[in-house]
């Protein structure tokens, strides 16, 4: 769950079963304009509550990954489980990441269409790098290094966005970000009532289960 591999994981993380689904902050919101807190208060039953809700609301909104600032919490923290390209599963947390800056040898950019749980309906393609390595700390103050390739290297990239305020939004031509706005605005309903179809099957508590 902090980084360590591991021969098997239950499908639905204990994470998700304890938190509550909270609902998803969306484009326009402060929150998710702005660069994130630190997280200070470790190994605290706040952040551990914390952790499971954002697991518990990703699980419903079928996310790859999800940023504190999507729940409405100023802080640097994210949360993933996802399934790379090569059909392997990471699951995991990590506080105050910083993202390595790669040697130009190692950088081969990735152009595939990305999504976010805070703009809901559209994909866009964004290039990225193909590699990507995080350093931060588990909800105890543990240093962790995370290493993704391919779709979990995006996650990673796109989750360390959030915490200084950006969506993959910003990454876009002016064009194309108000088509996404446009395709978001006529998706949206759509989104959030299969995400509370989701949670109702899971039996999922919180705001968002409502």
């Amino acid at each position: 769950m902090r980084g360590v591999p591991v021969a098997s994981y239950p499908r639905r993380v204990p994470e998700a079963v304890r938190g509550e689904a909270r609902r998803i902050t969306v484009v326009g919101e402060d929150v998710l304009h702005r660069p994130c807190r630190e997280v200070t208060a470790f190994g605290t039953p706040g952040l551990s509550r914390l952790i499971d809700d954002m697991f518990a609301t990703n699980e419903v909104a079928e996310g790859a990954g999800l940023a504190a600032n999507q729940v409405g919490e100023d802080l640097r923290l994210f949360v993933w489980d996802i399934t790379d390209d090569w059909g392997v599963r990471h699951v995991g947390h990590i506080a105050n990441p910083v993202l390595e800056e790669l040697p130009s040898g190692q950088r081969r950019l990735s152009d595939e269409a990305e999504g976010c749980l805070s703009v809901p309906g559209p994909y866009r393609v964004v290039p990225r790098p193909d590699l990507a390595v995080v350093r931060g700390r588990d909800k105890d103050g543990a240093p962790l290094v995370i290493e993704g390739r391919g779709y979990f290297a995006r996650c990673l990239q796109h989750e360390t966005d959030h915490l200084h305020g950006r969506l993959y939004l910003d990454r876009l031509t002016r064009r194309e970000r108000r088509s996404a706005l446009r395709e978001m605005a006529e998706a949206a309903d759509g989104v959030h009532a299969r995400r509370a179809a989701r949670a109702a099957g899971l039996g999922a508590r919180g705001p968002a289960a409502t």
